[in-house]
């Protein structure tokens, strides 16, 4: 905490960003998805790797204010056939957005064909079966049975060790266990997996994100986001001078797409936000780049990109 920098100022009744991106969907085609980044309190985990805390207030937002943030984007984004709601924490903490908002954003979402939000799997539970229930439309309405919902959940690595090392007080159990339960209920899974968490050299990253993925996919995983770790939050930098942290060579976030794509149990996407960060050689980085967006959307390998300048 002490190695933190300031948060970001935010309104409270306005998301703090929101975007409309391509994504492949469970069926193959390529739809619109409405991403909406919430502003929200900051989450209660203080993980070593996370910085998604410089977007959130200091305090809970006030009843309605979720619900008004979501209004605010879909005024001003495009037709989506899916919509992420990400609020830098648990969708399902109640200290975060309340249960009695839960009516009110369903309704916002009914038109969508699936709704992905976020969850820690320690809060995995009814809360998250009855906002299931909510999203589907009245018997009455005629519209069909609403939107699926899925959630998402960090596993971040299956490196048992590592993963008590980053603080994010999860076991792999208890991770598998929130799935079972989401698994039970018909409700899909997207799991995030870092990629080179602190603690780990290029070398042994990579073993570790395959057997993440591999472990993913055992929980009955729909979709298995690569997320390469960033520096930012200031505790990564601390780790950094120390020699327990290097962010992930842009290679090793290839081989891991392809493994990944390579095992056909469920799409897999590599992260681009920020993706020159972990690239070395301007001469091939676009084509890179074109590859792995090539491959989120088609789902399947293509040549690496070899160039004489990096070789």
């Amino acid at each position: 905490m002490a190695q933190r920098p300031a948060r970001n100022a935010l309104d409270p009744r306005q998301p703090h960003a929101f975007l409309i991106e391509e994504e492949r969907a469970e069926s193959g085609e390529i739809v619109r998805v409405a991403t909406v980044f919430l502003t929200n309190r900051g989450c209660p985990w203080r993980c070593v790797m996370c910085d998604l805390w410089r977007n959130t207030l200091p305090d809970a937002n006030p009843p309605g204010a979720i619900p008004e943030q979501i209004d605010y984007a879909l005024d001003r984004l495009g037709p989506a056939r899916q919509i992420k709601l990400y609020n830098s924490g648990s969708f399902f903490d109640r200290g975060a957005i309340p249960e009695t908002d839960h009516a009110a954003i369903a309704q916002r979402l009914r038109p969508f064909e699936r709704v992905v939000v976020e969850c820690h799997p320690a809060l995995i539970g009814e809360s998250c079966a009855r906002f299931s229930k909510m999203l589907a439309a009245p018997e009455d309405s005629g519209k069909g049975a609403g939107p699926a919902l899925e959630v998402a959940m960090g596993l971040e690595t299956a490196h048992p060790e590592v993963l008590a090392r980053l603080n994010k007080r999860m076991t792999l159990e208890g991770f598998a266990s929130a799935a079972d339960f989401l698994r039970r209920n018909n409700i899909a899974l997207r799991v995030f997996i870092l990629v080179k968490p602190p603690f780990l050299d290029e070398k042994d990253a990579l073993v570790w994100v395959k057997r993440s993925i591999d472990f993913a996919f055992d929980c009955d995983a729909a979709v298995v986001s690569l997320i390469p770790t960033r520096f930012g939050n200031g505790a990564l930098e601390a780790l950094a001078e120390s020699g327990q942290f290097s962010p992930p060579k842009l290679r090793t976030l290839e081989e891991a797409t392809a493994y990944g794509v390579g095992l056909g149990r469920g799409r897999v996407f590599a992260d681009l936000w920020d993706l020159e960060k972990f690239s070395d050689c301007p001469a091939c980085f676009a084509a890179r780049r074109a590859r792995l967006h090539e491959m989120n959307l088609s789902q399947t390998i293509t040549p690496f990109i070899h160039c004489e300048e990096c070789v």
